[in-house]
């Protein structure tokens, strides 16, 4: 059904909150209930406010206290209430219950919705600043299939009573773009943000499901997350769908791989799995709490790119995740160019053990002062908050192509002036060298392979591990051509 009626002026993404509730109000059609849970009656009271509601409004509950909750939406087993799961069980008991009172009366081409959130505010000692699962479940067409938009969001502010009004402002944009703007998801992601500002509160994973998202992949969502700004680490599983950083990193021994994987080659996985073998080997780390993924940065996105100036490519993204998610491990996107911004992140999410797994040339980049010109204490701050008590290296060797001189940890050339704390550092166990190596493929380069694949030449498959040739060809990423 077109939600655009003859007349109507075309609202584009400059209107006020209340514009755009009274939009909502104003549409004779779209009528539904509101849930919200822990931050106060704060988006609905935009629709209240606009004028109108009568039209719109069929239900606004807070159920607060926890036994009322559990009577209308059921007990959690971990006896939690701000996560993703209550949240869908609220979004689905609402839109049943309007389904069962209001179904069949004189209004048939109504399009029910449910929103709901589920929010836990800054705390009184001010140590947690909070987060909440915000969601809205919706129809386009009347006896359609309804369609959901699932968001968790971290709050910035140090102030209840403002994050209380940022995610009445947000919910209300996310009631609108689901209706206005389901179309053009970029734009409905970028429409989360009118009237606020991005230090007010976070985005770090969205979810889109349902006959009108047919076609969309969550993992270019994720990426978007990240490419404007709304979080700086996004994640998603083998099977494509986003997933929660802190929530698949709490309280677990993490391996993290970095790379460009454009494409990922049999050295990325020689190096991968040998890292596996050393990590799991450790008598502390149980592969049940564990998690091994890979991390792509922006700027590895963008920077190859045939114009380095160019914007992270959404075909060239979508090509390298098809081949990470095949490898069934999941997949992490973030905005930390240098890598002790990387661990810090990371040591906010889980206090166990850090392993990164990275060639011999990234590890010499990390002691090249250049990435530190920012920081205040320059490379001294850096190391040491990149070589904090969790953290440990894998090193893989690099081969001089020139030479033919395996580089590896003894062999490093880093900057003389450094040396002194590559050597302090090696000495307290912070490097493990991979010895067991396979020496047959240290010339495979990962331009190499993608330059071969655009030029269509013969011989790639062989730089490639099992399965990933044939999925390229099959679904002729980066650009192959039979």
């Amino acid at each position: 059904m077109d939600l655009i009626k003859q007349g109507d002026k075309k609202l584009g993404r400059k209107f006020t909150t209340k514009q755009k509730a009274l939009k909502i109000n104003l549409n004779q059609n779209i009528y539904g209930s509101f849930a919200e849970i822990g931050a106060g009656q704060e988006t609905v009271r935009h629709f209240f406010l606009a004028g109108g509601a009568s039209g719109t409004i069929a239900k606004a509950i807070s159920a607060y206290d926890k036994i009322f909750s559990d009577e209308i939406y059921g007990v959690e087993d971990d006896n939690r209430y701000v996560t993703e799961k209550r949240l869908k069980k609220m979004l689905k008991h609402e839109t049943d219950l309007l389904e069962e009172r209001l179904l069949g009366d004189d209004v048939p081409d109504r399009l029910y919705f449910s929103f709901a959130n589920t929010v836990a505010t800054i705390d009184f000692f001010k140590k947690y600043k909070g987060h909440g699962w915000i969601g809205v479940r919706f129809q386009t067409n009347p006896n359609e299939a309804y369609n959901e938009i699932i968001l968790h969001t971290k709050f910035k502010e140090n102030n209840a009573t403002h994050q209380q009004y940022t995610i009445g402002v947000m919910g209300t944009n996310l009631v609108y773009a689901a209706y206005y703007l389901h179309h053009d998801p970029k734009e409905l992601m970028l429409s989360l943000y009118d009237s606020l500002d991005r230090d007010q509160i976070e985005i770090d994973m969205i979810n889109f499901s349902g006959p009108v998202f047919e076609g969309i992949d969550n993992r270019l969502m994720s990426l978007y997350l990240v490419k404007y700004n709304m979080t700086n680490a996004v994640m998603f599983s083998p099977e494509g769908k986003s997933l929660l950083p802190a929530q698949e990193l709490y309280k677990k021994n993490v391996l993290f791989m970095r790379g460009s994987f454009r494409p990922v080659t049999k050295v990325n996985m020689d190096l991968l799995n040998k890292s596996k073998e050393i990590f799991f080997s450790d008598e502390e780390i149980n592969p049940e709490n564990s998690v091994v993924s890979f991390e792509i940065t922006i700027h590895n996105l963008r920077s190859l790119n045939e114009n380095s100036n160019e914007d992270v490519n959404d075909l060239d993204f979508l090509n390298r995740a098809e081949l990470l998610c095949a490898l069934g491990h999941n997949v992490m996107i973030t905005g930390f160019r240098e890598y002790y911004k990387f661990v810090d992140f990371i040591s906010t999410q889980t206090k166990k053990k850090i392993r990164l797994a990275m060639g011999a040339y990234n590890m010499m980049m990390i002691f090249d002062d250049q990435y530190y010109k920012t920081v205040d204490g320059g490379i001294f701050e850096a190391l040491g908050r990149l070589m904090n008590r969790k953290t440990k290296f894998y090193l893989y060797p690099l081969k001089n192509h020139d030479t033919g001189e395996i580089i590896c940890g003894n062999s490093v050339n880093i900057v003389e002036e450094y040396s002194f704390l590559f050597e302090f550092f090696k000495k307290q166990g912070k490097f493990i060298e991979i010895e067991n190596y396979d020496a047959s493929i240290m010339d495979v380069l990962t331009r190499d392979v993608y330059e071969m694949i655009q030029q269509n030449k013969t011989g790639w498959e062989d730089m490639l591990p099992e399965g990933i040739p044939d999925l390229i060809k099959q679904k002729k990423l980066f650009g192959y051509q039979a």
